[in-house]
């Protein structure tokens, strides 16, 4: 791998030096200087931007407001002076100059903002093609929330997961997951996602705040110029450009965080980051950023019982009222067995009389477990480094080298909690750009540091202190003793629990500790010495991509682009499947797109088409063609579009192969169904099972006629086996033969319930084979979105800005998670559905039962479609309201649900936001103020208990949150003063099943801009 990475970057090297050596030219001089000032107040403004039209060189106002420009081209040409809140002006030069005085006014109209990401150039964010959100660097700086990223909760149609405070999620348009796989979010044109997970961790590796100067977001498909993964949307951070944004700033920001249910309600967190930025010259100029934040996190503490064993409920299950409890955020307590199972084992292998089964209750029972506070890592941390190196070859060519590295400690959730300790991960660019161009490669460097599975690690402990295998026994054992002592059930069971609890490890004892390092020490699975849950990734990218823009064709305009990646898969032979070999694979992608769009009727109707093509070396290419019309009347756009977007499943979707407590994930390629002999030991759905279990449970119920005519079988059998034993009996002279019938009818009531026992369950599984139907696995294949949109954005009386937007969607070839089981002994599972394979299905029968979870693709056509409606009103004296509300649904959920299919739409129907704000409401005082709020909806992921999640109990409630900031504007330091909070009204809220408990933030912060205006 070390070999490959320098091959990389040996070839992009070698293409940095070919361009330099033909870039240069000699041409006259022009010198242009000035002075920029604002219309209204006449004050100097210090660092707007100057830029020469169709070019890449430019250069910024300083301290005093005043600029000076070399330019190796003769005039005429035009300058484009900019500012963030400022109106744009053009002025054509046609000499040199040497006192140019601008006037730049400050935009009163709503709407002006440019963007790129809708059609990979620059348009009117009125007139784009498609919906897109931007947050400019005012909108960023006043943010009621405590960070950027919080505030991407506020714009419209956007979900987040928050899994920690640094590990947020977001979604646009249905099946919000943690860690989304179906969005995209890059950082100045890098895929910011972790290769071997395939979704971005968040911001923990993020960019700084101090060095961002816009984001945008494209919800929904954005596949067509974007590629693959972009189905619901794609995100877009750009950085500040060394020679547009020079100086020193700095900001510290600290508070306080409460939640009631947190070990300790309320403790502090420390923000600090720092950018400094010089241009030597209009030629070359740097930037370093570097930013870190400490806090305790926030908490998973949803204690309820997803087992759903033995008759409980999510909310009535506990500990003490249900021997097969699990706790959501409770773990190791997912390692569960049936006593009736433990006991036949028991007796088969003579430590437990056959009489004794008629005292076990057909009842399953989990081992105790340990609470997340216990095990994972909650003091988080966040450190973010980046330095790139701007030289510009000349007027028309920019080079860049850039280097981000993240260093981090976080918690995620996945089909586990993960506790993402000493976490870091390296993006480093080299790329060429010119006014209409670019070229870029960089790789990106993920290393998974001291990260380990929560759940799995307590299992591992407590299998550390006392194996299973003993474990059970001892419980069933101490159960059967207090049970001939006359206790009742319930009693049993504590018994039963604190006999076999015993001596076990408590959390923060050295025995504990101990335990915990050696366990977390061991990648999954484990080896010989014990259970692993040291999650290991070290998965490398590599991406290569250029872009250009056609200037020269004048019956429309054209842009191309391709690129090349490849993922090096890396977890040390933990996390992926491995080759024939022994070695983890790499995975090979590529794809190209053309874009051509043509103003019509009078320049009225923009047309846009645009076609992309994809190839994975694991599946069929994907065409990608997307079609757009924009007509335009003054101030009103009227936008429809036909989209197309696709999902190549993840890397972890192809070759995964991950034991779990819950189950052992698997790709979805063909080469796992060899390895697990899908083939001759056939798989069930989860569904498929439950249905078969039902049945079953119903028929060893007294009632049933199924029960009955066991009974009856078994009173036959005892009266066989009392036969045999008194007539040896007899034999033996131990009993006179005419005390034989008596000794029989004495002992046959004796015999009865253990053979009972044994018959009830076999009988009940005979009787309802005809459910059991084994599951077809049909060929994997990337997910496609079919994406219609009509949508208007307008402005009237430069006072009202309406955006509004409704989709519909078409999905095929769906990916989602099917959960199968397999019987445990593939001896009696070759034969199909029969008796014992049954029983062994549902966990009682004596050869074990396997339980996989793997990417499947639905056959049918999901359906889901929304719409969202945005308002900002301008009202006098600089006040401003707003809001956005959004409505997305899944048509066919019900019938999806009936199939066992688990289609992860994790959505709320209705979701709000209501904004009112005022950037000065006095001199240099602002505020803005924030009220968000969603509805309840159903959770569906990998996390969930299965019996949850396919009964659609899973329900995350509805909650709302108020969030509040005023700032104040110190000139004479140049600084902002900003004091804020989020969830005012301190009402804990959880955005996904297993997730923390986010509380309240309060925050104070100081920020520091050597060209602060």
């Amino acid at each position: 791998m070390r070999s490959f990475t320098q091959k990389f970057w040996a070839s992009v090297f070698s293409l940095f030096l070919l361009v330099s050596l033909g870039s240069w030219d000699a041409k006259a001089q022009t010198t242009i200087s000035g002075t920029v000032t604002d219309a209204d107040t006449k004050e100097t403004l210090v660092g707007v931007n100057i830029v020469v039209k169709g070019k890449v060189i430019g250069t910024i106002t300083d301290l005093s407001g005043k600029f000076s420009l070399n330019v190796n081209q003769e005039p005429p040409f035009t300058l484009i002076f900019s500012m963030v809140g400022y109106t744009s002006q053009e002025v054509e030069i046609t000499g040199g100059i040497s006192n140019l005085s601008i006037q730049l006014a400050e935009s009163s109209i709503m709407g002006q903002e440019v963007v790129i990401s809708a059609s990979r150039v620059e348009e009117s964010i009125m007139k784009s093609p498609v919906s897109v959100e931007k947050m400019d660097i005012i909108a960023i700086r006043e943010v009621p929330q405590a960070s950027f990223y919080d505030a991407l909760n506020n714009l419209k149609g956007v979900e987040m997961s928050t899994q920690s405070l640094t590990f947020k999620s977001f979604n646009t348009r249905g099946f919000n997951s943690n860690g989304n796989v179906r969005t995209v979010q890059m950082i100045d044109g890098m895929d910011n996602q972790a290769p071997g997970l395939n979704f971005s961790v968040g911001n923990i590796v993020g960019i700084s705040e101090l060095d961002l100067e816009s984001v945008e977001l494209i919800p929904g498909a954005a596949s067509a110029l974007y590629g693959p993964n972009a189905i619901n949307g794609i995100l877009l951070m750009n950085s500040k450009n060394p020679f547009q944004y020079q100086g020193l700033s700095a900001n510290v920001r600290t508070g306080f965080m409460n939640e009631d249910s947190r070990t300790q309600p309320g403790t502090g967190f420390y923000d600090f980051s720092a950018r400094y930025a010089k241009a030597f010259s209009d030629k070359v100029a740097f930037k370093v950023n570097v930013s870190y934040l400490a806090a305790d996190d926030w908490q998973a503490n949803d204690f309820r019982d997803q087992s759903l064993l033995n008759g409980s409920t999510i909310e009535g299950g506990n500990r003490l009222n249900n021997p097969g409890y699990n706790g959501v955020n409770v773990y190791g307590d997912e390692t569960n067995v049936s006593m009736t199972s433990v006991a036949n084992q028991m007796v088969a292998a003579g430590v437990l009389p056959q009489a004794a089964l008629g005292l076990i209750p057909n009842t399953f029972v989990s081992r105790t477990g340990y609470r997340e506070s216990d095990l994972a890592d909650y003091n988080t941390k966040s450190l973010k480094l980046n330095a790139a190196l701007h030289w510009r070859l000349n007027d028309r060519v920019e080079a860049i080298l850039q280097g981000n590295y993240g260093f981090g400690t976080t918690v995620y959730t996945g089909a586990d909690r993960y506790s993402i300790a000493n976490f870091n991960l390296g993006q480093y660019k080299a790329e060429l750009r010119g006014a209409n161009w670019f070229l870029r490669a960089y790789t990106t460097q993920e290393r998974s540091g001291d990260a380990f599975a929560v759940g799995i690690a307590a299992q591992g402990i407590n299998e550390e202190w006392k194996r299973s295998q003993q474990w059970f026994p001892e419980y069933v054992g101490a159960f059967v003793q207090a049970k001939l002592q006359g206790a009742d059930d319930a009693t049993a069971h504590g018994a039963a629990r604190g006999f076999a609890d015993q001596g076990r490890f408590l959390p923060g004892t050295p025995e504990f500790e101990a335990a915990k390092q050696r366990v977390i020490s061991r990648p999954i699975p484990g080896n010989a010495q014990g259970v692993g849950a040291q999650f290991v990734d070290k998965t490398n990218l590599y991406h290569f991509e250029g872009s250009y823009t056609f200037t020269g064709i004048k019956f429309a305009e054209f842009v191309a682009g391709a690129n090349y990646r490849i993922y090096a898969l890396n977890s040390e032979k933990t996390l992926f499947a491995t080759d024939e070999n022994g070695e983890e694979f790499t995975i090979n992608e590529y794809g190209g797109y053309l874009q051509g769009s043509k103003l019509l009727f009078n320049d009225k109707f923009k047309l846009t088409a645009s076609v992309r093509y994809d190839k994975n070396e694991n599946f069929q290419g994907q065409w990608s063609p997307r079609v757009s019309g924009v007509y335009s009347v003054n101030n009103h756009n009227f936008r429809a579009s036909y989209q197309t977007g696709f999902r190549i499943p993840t890397t972890q979707d192809q070759f995964i192969d991950l034991l779990t407590p819950q189950a052992r994930l698997l790709g979805g390629l063909p080469l796992f169904r060899d390895r697990y002999n899908f083939n001759s030991n056939p798989v069930y759905s989860l569904a498929t099972v439950q249905q078969f279990g039902a049945g079953v449970q119903a028929d060893t119920q007294p009632g049933s006629p199924v029960y009955q005519q066991s009974i009856q079988q078994a009173t036959q059998l005892a009266i066989q086996q009392a036969t045999q034993i008194v007539t040896e009996q007899v034999q033996a002279g131990l009993i006179p033969p005419s005390e034989a019938p008596a000794a029989i009818a004495a002992l046959v009531p004796q015999l009865v319930p253990g053979i009972a026992a044994q018959v009830v369950p076999v009988n009940a599984s005979t009787a309802n084979l005809g459910t059991l139907t084994p599951f077809e696995l049909t060929e994997f294949k990337p997910e496609r979105v079919k994406s219609f949109e009509v949508g208007y954005k307008g402005l009237f009386s430069n006072r009202l800005l309406v955006d509004a937007y409704a989709y519909f969607n078409r999905f095929e070839n769906f990916i989602g998670g099917q959960v199968l089981v397999q019987d445990g002994d593939p001896n009696t599972g070759g034969l199909g559905p029969n008796p014992i394979t049954g029983l062994n299905l549902i966990g009682v029968g004596p050869g074990g039962r396997s339980i996989y979870s793997i990417p499947v693709n639905r056959t049918e056509i999901i359906q889901s479609w929304g719409w969202a409606l945005g308002l900002d009103y301008k009202l006098p004296k600089n006040y401003s309201i707003g809001g956005n509300v959004s409505y997305n649904t899944l048509s066919n959920l019900d019938e999806l649900a009936e199939t066992g299919f688990q289609p992860s739409f994790n959505t709320p129907e209705y979701r709000y936001v209501i904004n009112f704000a005022n950037r000065e409401v006095v001199d240099n005082v602002g505020f803005s103020l924030s009220y968000r709020w969603q509805g309840e909806f159903v959770w569906q992921s990998s996390f969930v208990g299965p019996a949850v999640s396919s009964q659609q109990l899973s329900v995350m409630p509805a909650f709302g949150t108020f969030d509040a900031q005023v700032s104040y504007k110190m000139k004479s330091i140049k600084s902002i003063l900003k004091l804020g909070g989020t969830n005012l009204f301190s009402n804990g809220y959880r955005q996904a099943w297993g997730n923390p408990t986010v509380g309240s933030m309060f925050y104070i912060s100081l920020t520091f801009d050597e060209f602060l205006n």
